[in-house]
């Protein structure tokens, strides 16, 4: 009986083995097609408002008429794009896109690590409430808010800091007329901004580090720096990492509203970025078609910048999107 159980065993398992991967995915959807009909109002959400608009892409490719429609418009190919690369203030905007997201990147991605491993330490669960709630309360600023206090606090007449900087015997500054303070201006707000925001992930990574390895470090004789060093910043580096990706793969679409409310005459020089110059080629000059080709181009670079990002990832620390 026993022997009969072993082949009956060995032979539906050699029957398993040959059901190919295809027909065991489909029996799997099959049996539980009510889990799977949950996703159905996600799936038409994301056909109908991201995947349907795509369609427009096209214009980026022809000579758009806005009274022969996106389809009867004349096809030109490539034209677009070269006319792009050929545009005398094309190197500009590439640079001043490129150096304000990665001064951005550099600058506001440790931030929050740097924070919330600092949070972490902190004993007095009053005090670090308190901190918590002061950082993560300029999230909920919005952006046209924001602007509007920077307007305020550097004003050459009646801002603080103008004020600060004349008592000291100090010239006013026009910071947000001058194109070299630009980019200070843009990333520090943007770290002042979400920086405590951010730093909720990387709490709750480090919430979820073994309290053994710290209690093993402590009986070795590590101080709280080499705990930081070889348990903490270890155990949350697939976090890190993570989030790397994603903030690198959005390197070339740093925020249009930010940039366009701070732009003016000015600092046009170092404020004209890529979603600023497809607003004004697109809305204000009504240069549909090469709009569209400056904002696919964009996306083109972000979609290969998380490809290779992602890749060297995966090879160095085994960590990966996909």
């Amino acid at each position: 009986m026993k022997g009969s159980l072993r082949v009956n065993s060995r032979t539906s398992g050699a029957d398993h083995s040959m059901i190919k991967p295809g027909r065991k995915r489909w029996s799997r959807v099959r049996r539980d097609y009510e889990l799977y009909l949950f996703l159905l109002p996600i799936i038409i959400l994301y056909l109908v408002f991201k995947y349907y608009p795509m369609y427009g892409v096209q214009i980026a490719f022809k000579d758009f008429s806005p009274s022969q429609g996106i389809w009867g418009s004349e096809w030109v190919g490539f034209q677009h794009f070269v006319d792009f690369f050929d545009s005398y203030n094309f190197w500009t905007i590439i640079t001043n896109t490129l150096s304000l997201s990665f001064l951005s990147l550099l600058f506001g991605f440790p931030a929050p690590i740097i924070i919330a491993i600092m949070l972490n330490q902190m004993l007095g669960k009053s005090y670090k409430k308190f901190v918590q709630t002061v950082i993560y309360a300029p999230h909920f600023i919005s952006t046209v808010v924001l602007v509007g206090m920077l307007n305020v606090f550097l004003s050459p007449n009646s801002g603080i800091v103008n004020h600060l900087i004349t008592s000291f015997g100090g010239q006013p500054i026009l910071f947000m007329a001058d194109e070299g303070w630009f980019r200070p201006l843009y990333i520090l707000s943007g770290i002042w901004q979400e920086t405590g925001f951010a730093t909720i992930i990387y709490l709750a990574a480090l919430a979820g580090v073994n309290p053994e390895l710290h209690e093993a470090a402590i009986m070795d004789g590590a101080s709280k720096w080499k705990r930081v060093w070889f348990v903490d910043i270890p155990s949350i580096l697939p976090t890190i990492v993570i989030l790397l990706i994603l903030a690198l793969g959005n390197i070339m679409s740093i925020g249009f509203e930010k940039a366009f409310l701070m732009q003016s005459d000015l600092n046009y020089a170092t404020s004209n970025i890529i979603p600023t110059y497809v607003y004004e080629m697109g809305i204000q000059k009504a240069q549909y078609s090469f709009s569209t080709a400056v904002g696919l181009f964009n996306s083109f670079i972000n979609i290969i910048l998380i490809f290779t990002v992602n890749r060297i990832a995966k090879k160095m620390t085994e960590t990966s999107l996909w």
